[in-house]
This record gives structure tokens, C-alpha cells and sequence, in this order.
């Protein structure tokens, strides 16, 4: 896929958070160029005003996976209010995506470890706790500081689903894999692998996750072929927790290229709908934006188009299209 140069140059006008992606993945540039760029994120921009949001506990706004005061009983609790974005857990997440360097976090394992507690029976921070996603988003935090988190990823292996893949409500008796537990277990499996390096197990457990999605071409229920449900298909950013068939292709290509291994056919279908998804002037939309408190939006609202969205379809496809000769 060629990318026009105007939509590069779209693209590089933007956060260092999301330039340093364009300039090594679209554009080419040297590493040199690329990672000054990078190393701009510590200092300013999205990256700079998340760590200064930082408390003195080493957390961010006073809890674990939810804010201090959230009311579990209140309305940000309600069904159709999405969740907050704003604790510790996504902190470290966002930090980490937007590419800030471990070392402006120096203190903050040790931190955590003394005075951050899981809302879900008051477990201890790094040890993690029962659901799927929380676990893979601390297993990539913990090993992206520099914690030792080895029996988070044994947790995974311990934990996957008859079906391969894994599912948040286990703890509630489900014994199917999820999409969403599926996709953001593989996330969290494969930056372990990629920074700490893994075993034998710890791949195969991957590779299984993998082929749960694979064998649905990354949309369809197995039982009967039918889309999953309309949140595969609608493209927002930040991506968070839910699973979209982007979300999904990018990770793909992260985990073909970190085996050295080609694209899998059964990507065909999901690469089809990103391609079909793109508008003709190479942009695409932000379709929602996912409910609940955030510290400050990264990416335009719904209905504009996203340089972030054009930028991972863009990567997506021009992979896609160079491996297979679309």
C-alpha cells in the first residue's frame, strides 16, 4: 500500500507520542532521527503531562485499576458508563504505549509494591489478581520497569481456556475463551516475551491464544460463522481493553514479526475490512470514543478523522500488502 505523502505529513504534525511511530514505521527514517523524537515524549507532549500526574505513593489518582474515590455503588458504575482511565494500572499503560522511557519512572516499582493494593480483596500490586486483562496489562508494566513477573506469565499458562484462549469471567465459572481476555492476554504475553524473553511454554500458550482468533478469522462466532458482535468492526482510539479486528491485525503483525514468521491467510478477511474502513482521501474515522474518566483526550472525537486510527491502519496494511504482494 502507498501511503500519499500528505497524509504522512498529517501524521508526523503531530504529539512526539504518535510521530516517533511515523517516522520508523511509515516513513523509514533513521533510527537516530526516530528516537530523538522518542526520547521528546519524557519531556513534553502527552507523555510529559501523564507523568506529572504522578502521585507521592507512586501511584495516579490513588488506586490500583480504579481511582481512590470511584463509588462502586454510584453512577460512574453503572452499566452503559464505560470505566475510569485515570488509575495507576492505565497510568503505566498509557505511559508505556506512548513510548516514555522506564527510567523517568525510577521508584515507582518499589513504590507500588509498598503502597498500591488491588481493589479485588486487597491482593498486592504486582502480584496481580484474578481477571485476564488486568493481569496481562501488569504482567507488560511490571516487565517494561523492570519487575521480576515471571509468575504472572506462568499465571497465562496456568489459566487458558479448553477453547486456547482466555476469559475475564473464569473466576465466575466460564469455561469459553472471551475476544477481548483473548487479545489483551496475547498483548501482555507477547511485550513479556519481547523484553524479558520467554519459554517454550509461555510460547505455546501465546501460539494457542493465537490460533482461538485465527480460527475465527478474527470476526466470526465458530459455532455459526456469524459476526461476533458489532464492536469487532467499530474503530476507536485509544484502543483500551476492547477488542476491535484492527486492534487484533496490529497485534498480528507485532507477533509475525517478532517470530520472523509470514502472515497467516486467515488474516485475509479482517485486512479486507480495515482496507474497505479507510475513506478515499487514506484517513479513518473515529467511530466512538469509549466512556469513562480520562486525564485528557489523546485522539479527535467521534465522527473526525484519526491520525492515530489512519496511522496503525496504514501500518497494518502496508505490512500486510509488502508480505503477502496485495
Amino acid at each position: 500500500m502507498t501511503i500519499e505523502p500528505r497524509l504522512l505529513d498529517w501524521m508526523l504534525d503531530s504529539d512526539p507520542a504518535l510521530r516517533w511511530r511515523v517516522e520508523r514505521d511509515l516513513v523509514g527514517a533513521p533510527a537516530a532521527v526516530w528516537r530523538t523524537t522518542r526520547a521528546r515524549v519524557n519531556t513534553e507532549g502527552f507523555g510529559a503531562r501523564l507523568l506529572a500526574l504522578q502521585d507521592a505513593d507512586g501511584q495516579w489518582a490513588g488506586g490500583a485499576y480504579f481511582p481512590g474515590d470511584f463509588d462502586f455503588n454510584g453512577p460512574e458504575a453503572a452499566a452503559d458508563a464505560g470505566q475510569p482511565y485515570t488509575a495507576t494500572t492505565w497510568a503505566l499503560f498509557d505511559l508505556r504505549e506512548l513510548g516514555v522511557d522506564a527510567a523517568m519512572l525510577a521508584g515507582t516499582a518499589e513504590l507500588l509494591a509498598a503502597n498500591s493494593r488491588w481493589e479485588y480483596e486487597d491482593l498486592p500490586y504486582w502480584n496481580g489478581e484474578v481477571d485476564c486483562c488486568i493481569n496481562a496489562f501488569t504482567l507488560a508494566n511490571g516487565a517494561w520497569l523492570g519487575v521480576n513477573v515471571s509468575d504472572n506469565a506462568q499465571w497465562f499458562v496456568d489459566h487458558r481456556q479448553p477453547d486456547g484462549g482466555w476469559n475475564c469471567e473464569w473466576v465466575e465459572g466460564s469455561t469459553r475463551s472471551s475476544y477481548h481476555s483473548t487479545l489483551n492476554s496475547l498483548k501482555g504475553l507477547l511485550y513479556y516475551e519481547m523484553t524479558i524473553g520467554g519459554t517454550e511454554e509461555l510460547r505455546a500458550a501465546r501460539h494457542g491464544g493465537e490460533e482461538y482468533l485465527l480460527q475465527r478469522g478474527l470476526l466470526h462466532r465458530l459455532s455459526t460463522g456469524l459476526q461476533v458482535a458489532l464492536w469487532a468492526t467499530r474503530f476507536a482510539y485509544p484502543f483500551r481493553w476492547f477488542y476491535s479486528v484492527l486492534s487484533a491485525a496490529d497485534y498480528f503483525r507485532a507477533a509475525a514479526l517478532h517470530d520472523g514468521s509470514a502472515p497467516d491467510p486467515r488474516l485475509a478477511e479482517a485486512m479486507d475490512l480495515i482496507r474497505a474502513a479507510r475513506r478515499p482521501d487514506g484517513t479513518w474515522l473515529q467511530e466512538r470514543r469509549h466512556p469513562g474518566r480520562v486525564w485528557f483526550e489523546v485522539d479527535v472525537p467521534a465522527g473526525e478523522a484519526s491520525k492515530w486510527l489512519t496511522f496503525y491502519g496504514s501500518r497494518v496494511l502496508e505490512w500486510w500488502d509488502d508480505a503477502t504482494g496485495s
